[in-house]
């Protein structure tokens, strides 16, 4: 990609799409792009990439309209697999608790992530590496390309155990964790997607 983009550093290489750091027009910016599917028909690949591209630019304009803490997007070609977003300040809250980071944040963050549920959007990924805590800005939540537009319950009570199970397993020393989480999501309502957060947490126990 030429033009206004001007690239600094490769972040990440996943499964889907490789993420760079740099400027575009000036601005400091993320890149990602979406990998080809070698293995899938290359007409079918290109109607994948530009539908999964395009949902996740219309949920990112959706939640940065409501103010959201979410990246802001810069410019994009869904044909051609990329986009560009404002780069948000501070790091992965993983490392921030890692290294022994104060926790208290937990509250704030469920009140976010109801804010999300209440624009119709499942997250999809909520683990704590797409998580970002800035210790002036706060919190920010980035990677949307899993994310939904649903009414659904059972995708949003997802984002909730999906988290819970990351912060059992990457930050386990944090006591009560996913409480404050819920007691923050309470705050802005919700009962019914906590209900069935409870209903899948219950599941997974039974079947564990």
């Amino acid at each position: 990609m030429t033009g206004p983009w001007v690239a600094t550093e490769m972040l990440h290489r996943g499964a889907e799409a490789v993420v760079h750091a740099g400027s575009w027009m000036g601005r400091s910016a993320i890149l990602k792009q979406r990998e080809p599917r070698t293995w899938r028909h290359p007409d079918l690949d290109a109607r994948l990439t530009k539908s999964r591209m395009s949902a996740e630019v219309r949920l990112l304009h959706r939640l940065h309209l409501k103010g959201s803490p979410v990246p802001e997007l810069l410019a994009v070609d869904a044909s051609a697999g990329w986009m560009v977003t404002s780069r948000v300040p501070g790091g992965p809250l993983f490392e921030h608790l890692r290294a022994g980071g104060d926790p208290s944040m937990f509250e704030d963050l469920g009140a976010i992530i109801r804010t999300i549920h209440e624009a119709g959007i499942s997250h999809g990924d909520l683990t704590t590496h797409n998580i970002l805590w800035d210790d002036k800005e706060g919190l920010s939540i980035i990677d949307f390309g899993l994310s939904q537009i649903t009414e659904d319950l059972e995708p949003m009570g997802l984002d909730l155990q999906v988290l819970n199970e990351c912060l059992k397993a990457s930050h386990p020393s944090i006591e009560g964790a996913i409480d404050r989480v819920v007691s923050g999501y309470l705050s802005k309502g919700g009962v019914d997607v906590v209900a069935r957060f409870n209903d899948i947490r219950g599941r997974v126990r039974y079947h564990g």
